[in-house]
């Protein structure tokens, strides 16, 4: 078997009007008080690679045109949908009155590991991603309907936040994938 990289041209890939109009996966992002914006552009970058529906950037965090979230995200700041919050809690009851339910991605106590944590039964989601430091404040954590915890067996037991964000999108973006593969083949 020979592999032969993809050109741009061969990837398909959705004109941004397109992109806009496509069907998004019900999954939102917050952003707590991220202080880069090289990560910011990152997330924008997994959010536009997982047709995630919106980001919600709040806080200290810096806001497109930022030049580092322009630099990472390549282009994905024109395509994902997103809103800033001066209060990380106001963007959480905003998505709870919404029917939204919201996990912080964070390591705490009675945490569910994101192996354990089953997608079909929270319809609309949306997960807090923190500070590069400090984590997800919290108080933000209080607020939230619960924590999903990234398991990790070495010495550091930290990931970096865009880091962390990609793994998480794309294990939940995997099971709502094979839950509407299951609901169609019904």
């Amino acid at each position: 078997m020979s592999y032969q990289k993809i050109t741009n041209s061969q990837l398909n890939r959705l004109s941004i009007e397109n992109f806009k109009s496509s069907d998004k996966i019900d999954i939102q992002i917050v952003l707590d008080n991220l202080r880069s914006g090289h990560n910011i552009g990152s997330i924008f970058r997994s959010s536009d690679a997982f047709l995630i529906k919106k980001i919600f950037i709040c806080g200290n965090s810096a806001v497109p045109p930022n030049k580092e979230i322009i630099k990472t995200a390549l282009g994905a700041t024109e395509t994902v949908e997103w809103e800033y919050f001066e209060n990380t809690l106001d963007a959480i009851e905003y998505l709870k009155t919404s029917g939204v339910s919201v996990f912080a991605i964070e390591q705490a106590k009675n945490s569910i590991s994101l192996e354990n944590f089953t997608i079909k039964d929270y319809p609309k989601l949306a997960l807090v991603f923190g500070n590069e430091v400090d984590g997800v404040d919290q108080s933000v954590i209080d607020a939230c309907n619960g924590c999903i915890e990234i398991p990790q067996f070495g010495t550091k037991h930290s990931l970096n936040v865009s880091i962390s964000s990609g793994i998480v999108l794309w294990h939940l973006v995997n099971q709502k994938i094979e839950n509407l593969k299951l609901n169609e083949s019904k």
